[in-house]
């Protein structure tokens, strides 16, 4: 009974929130009487999510958004994780890139945005590009400072054993920065949302960046509401994932913290 009384409070704490927005958004419309290009209502919103489900319009663009944001998030984890483990483990590669990686991202990436599609063309190649770019520094220095936060204990302990380099790559140093690299996950998994819509606001002529550029376009405010709620719900969607991947991976955490 006070698993059930728990769950409730977490679905109405979640619920709460978003119930009184739409009655503030509603409550808005009909007090300012604004025109549905300005300010469409959450009929109009809803009216038009049914719509362009129906024709298949929203899950065309949808699909390939996110094929964009899954390639750009895998490659940028990828690449990220393998130079933050070098870097982690030498302090002269760190000093040789540090000034660089982070000047990197002292450039905002709405300003290359507009030259990667130049150079490799309004495809999908320059979205997924902007996607792994975006996610690259958060989860790099995760990984850093995931690997540097193994105890030299543990390290001590590993080579009495006479383990492996390999040996104490899987069996020591991942299972520790795991949950540091992970967060990080998280954090690249929802701005790889945002990557992949610069991208497409650029220059695309498919996907929800797209869509929204339709929409504003033809003043269909209405169509720009429903992509972006759409983009919302992908962004959740990820989070979700990865935190479901965080809560199977580190049960081990939770065993010992009973």
């Amino acid at each position: 009974m006070r698993l059930i009384g728990k769950r409730l409070l977490y679905w109405l704490e979640w619920i709460a929130p978003l119930a009184a927005f739409l009655v503030i958004w509603e409550w808005l419309g009909a007090i300012f009487k604004l025109p549905p290009f300005i300010f469409p209502s959450l009929h109009d919103v809803w009216g038009r999510f049914i719509q362009v489900l129906q024709n298949g319009t929203l899950l065309f663009h949808s699909g390939v958004t996110l094929s964009e944001i899954s390639l750009g998030l895998l490659i940028g984890s990828l690449v990220a994780s393998v130079l933050g483990y070098r870097i982690a483990r030498s302090r002269r590669l760190e000093r040789a890139l540090s000034p660089y990686l982070v000047a990197t991202q002292a450039i905002p990436i709405v300003a290359i945005a507009p030259l990667l599609v130049i150079w490799l063309g309004p495809g999908m190649g320059a979205k997924v590009l902007i996607c792994a770019l975006i996610v690259f520094f958060p989860i790099l220095v995760n990984t850093v400072v995931g690997v540097r936060a193994v105890p030299l204990a543990l390290h001590d302990l590993m080579h009495s054993l006479h383990a492996s380099r390999w040996q104490i790559l899987w069996l020591l140093e991942i299972p520790a920065a795991l949950p540091v690299f992970l967060g990080g996950l998280r954090i690249g998994a929802t701005l790889s949302v945002i990557g992949a819509v610069v991208g497409e606001l650029v220059g695309a002529d498919r996907g929800l960046g797209f869509l929204i550029n339709v929409g504003r376009g033809q003043y269909d405010t209405a169509l720009v509401f429903v992509a972006i709620f759409t983009l919302i719900a992908l962004a959740l969607a990820l989070y979700g994932i990865v935190a479901w991947i965080e809560s199977r991976a580190l049960v081990w955490q939770e065993w010992r913290e009973r």
